[in-house]
């Protein structure tokens, strides 16, 4: 599966979250062959747990059923929305290889926009980043979202 592929589907998920009212975020795992190894939609609001970011899910499902134990290694992790500090930070302790995300977060972001967690050179793994695959159509999707919750 390409990135622009699995971004196709990391927003099919994230269109889905809106139904039980979560923030439409979506996230793949890809192992090192392209192939999908676990995928998620948020589900802080299903769930009522703040952990439940799309990443952290998928993260944790790949991990569970493909991973080396915790280690992800050569794995690429695939989101709509540029990962926060805990996403940003699984993703270095789980060793992806790679991070591919969608629209930038200038408010929460932590993989070069705010802050820089994935690229910090003080932690033992630095996985590639890959910014900006169908980052209008996330921003989009993200923008009707809150405007609908505002009333606008």
């Amino acid at each position: 599966m390409t990135d622009d592929e699995a971004m196709l589907r990391a927003l099919e998920l994230a269109a889905a979250a809106q139904e039980w009212g979560d923030t439409p975020i979506g996230a793949l795992v890809l192992g090192p062959d392209g192939a999908v190894l676990a995928e998620a939609a948020n589900e802080r609001e299903k769930r009522g747990d703040p952990t439940a970011h799309a990443e952290v899910l998928a993260l944790r499902e790949a991990a569970r059923l493909h991973g080396d134990g915790w280690r992800l290694t050569g794995a690429t992790l695939v989101v709509t929305l540029e990962p926060c500090t805990m996403c940003a930070g699984a993703s270095v302790l789980a060793r992806v290889a790679r991070v591919v995300y969608a629209a930038d977060d200038p408010k929460a972001g932590a993989a070069g926009s705010l802050w820089d967690v994935v690229r910090d050179r003080r932690l033992n793994h630095r996985p590639e980043v890959v910014t900006g695959i169908r980052a209008a159509e996330s921003a989009t999707l993200l923008r009707a979202f809150f405007r609908a919750k505002r009333g606008l």
